[in-house]
């Protein structure tokens, strides 16, 4: 019955993992077309509501639900369904409250935080933004019995279905944008998509839950606890963990323009500034999903009882998610660094702010490092400490834009991402040595990984110059194309070196995707 159990929960991670990297792949991949329909100055303006935006996803997603799910894994073994009056209506009144409060606060003080973020016509975006936080509670609830009951699939769904509502509106906000429309109107378009993509996972949740009336009953249950401490805790807490790019991107619209206005640099110019500035996190976004996705996988299986059972495996394990984060990590990062002049130039129409831009690659590496140890650190009930850690980042990150903007522009909001990512990194890093001590580390394959990257760069350099020397890249297609058939050359060499140079065990290679033809690539000897 254990096995059955532990095999279903890792299907559910597998499954919210694969819709999350799915979703999270729609919603960088939008961006670019977004900053291209609307210019610097509409992506500007997207940018600064984005975060509120992203934070009532986050709830409905992550942290409400997980909450939710924990409270029905409790009431599971002594309740066959779930009280309406017992524990449905308080546990939505309770969500409703959060989210109530938020969006009051956040609606009657709009304006002040739009004249906070340096730009008052920003009012009205900020106000439809606030909105969707009323929605949260609806998709919440269900998702969080779903969840809790070890069926994943209704979320999953859900999210990829509330994503191409959202992104669908966004864009077609962005066409009425490019055709004469106020730029402001982008932010309102976000807004309203975000509410649109909410009701469509709303009804798609409410459809599945009503065909499964096994679930939920009109009994009155005579002794039911209150859930408050659960949802607010709990639910704040894992939101936290999943909110540390988001956190940046919400200080870097909190206290950008300001700063830049300090430093000397006209309204205009600095919105401008602010918008090439924002390029940088789609691909910051990309790069950490495809870096930590099989982290967030192994949530259910790195568990206190685990550890405490079995310690050699499940460290092993534990180390092994973070070498596979680490290598990806770092070949992108690497590649981005590489290829941005050619990245900038056909993603987004011209080379502005490349050298800002390459030093917020680096967030990249710390970024999935990190979520890869906080959902390990997670799992081995350190969700307080871990929180602790991304309120420290972004304190750093907030006292950095406000040192270093007036000095460098946005080079410094790049470097204060940087060393607040760093920051967290290393919180995460000294928590873990608790459960995984430092010599285990040390044999990792450091110097195949190194010779890789410099294999990596150095293919990419050749290739580079060779297309350079007989073909004249004028044209955004081209250059597109370019910049695509090298980061498909730079990933595949950087793979077969790390294969060829034994930076993977035979074990490893095992778990991944098509490791029959990866494991062609080991070392002799390891490949029997």
């Amino acid at each position: 019955m254990t096995k059955l159990r532990s095999r279903s929960i890792l299907k559910g991670a597998f499954i919210l993992t694969l819709a999350g990297v799915i979703s999270k792949i729609i919603s960088a991949g939008y961006r670019v077309p977004l900053q291209n329909l609307t210019g610097d100055m509409g992506f500007y303006v997207y940018q600064q509501v984005y975060p509120i935006l992203g934070i009532a996803l986050i709830l409905a997603l992550y942290g409400f639900p997980a909450a939710i799910s924990k409270i029905v894994s409790e009431i599971g073994e002594d309740q066959s369904s779930l009280s309406v009056p017992s524990f449905f209506l308080p546990v939505f009144g309770w969500l409703m409250a959060a989210s109530g409060l938020i969006f009051i606060v956040g609606y009657t003080q709009s304006a002040w935080i739009a004249s906070l973020m340096g730009d008052e016509q920003l009012t009205p975006s900020l106000k439809a933004a606030f909105s969707t936080f009323l929605l949260v509670p609806f998709v919440s609830i269900i998702r969080g019995v779903f969840q809790g009951k070890n069926d994943m699939t209704p979320t999953a769904v859900s999210q990829i279905i509330e994503q191409i509502f959202r992104v669908g509106v966004i864009i077609c906000t962005a066409v009425f944008v490019m055709q004469g429309a106020e730029v402001y109107a982008i932010g309102v378009g976000a807004s309203l998509g975000s509410i649109i993509g909410a009701l469509a996972a709303f009804v798609i949740l409410f459809y599945w839950i009503a065909r499964k009336d096994s679930i939920w009953s009109f009994h009155r249950w005579q002794n039911h606890k209150t859930y408050k401490r659960t949802i607010f805790l709990h639910g704040i807490l894992i939101c936290l963990n999943y909110m540390l790019l988001l956190s940046l991107q919400l200080v870097d619209a909190l206290t950008m323009i300001p700063s830049l206005l300090k430093a000397g640099v006209a309204l205009d110019d600095a919105r401008i500034m602010k918008g090439v500035f924002d390029r940088g996190q789609p691909l910051i976004q990309l790069g950490t999903v495809l870096a930590s996705s099989l982290a967030l996988a192994l949530i259910p299986s790195v568990t206190r009882t685990r550890m405490n059972r079995h310690p050699e495996k499940v460290i092993k394990s534990i180390i092994s998610a973070v070498k596979v984060t680490v290598f990806i990590s770092l070949g992108a990062t690497a590649g981005l660094i590489f290829l941005f002049p050619a990245i900038n130039q056909s993603f987004f129409e011209n080379g502005q702010g490349t050298g800002e831009l390459r030093v917020l690659m680096l967030v990249i590496l710390g970024s999935s490092i990190s979520i890869t140890l906080s959902s390990v650190l997670q799992g081995l009930n350190y969700i307080k400490h871990t929180a602790m850690i991304i309120l420290g980042g972004i304190v750093v990150k907030w006292a950095g834009n406000m040192i270093l903007i007036p000095i460098f522009d946005i080079y410094g909001a790049a470097m204060a991402s940087t060393i607040a990512v760093a920051f967290v990194l290393v919180g995460n890093i000294v928590t873990l040595r608790h459960e995984v001590p430092w010599k285990k580390w040390m044999p990792l394959p450091w110097r195949g990984v190194g010779l890789s990257l410099l294999g990596m760069v150095i293919s990419l350099w050749v290739m580079k110059t060779t297309i350079y020397v007989f073909f004249d890249l004028d044209g955004r297609l081209l250059l597109l194309i370019y910049t695509l058939s090298l980061t498909g050359i730079g990933a595949l060499t950087y793979l077969v070196l790390l294969l060829r140079l034994g930076c993977f065990t035979k074990e490893e290679i095992q778990t991944l995707p098509s490791h029959k033809v990866l494991a062609k690539f080991l070392p002799k000897g390891m490949n029997q």
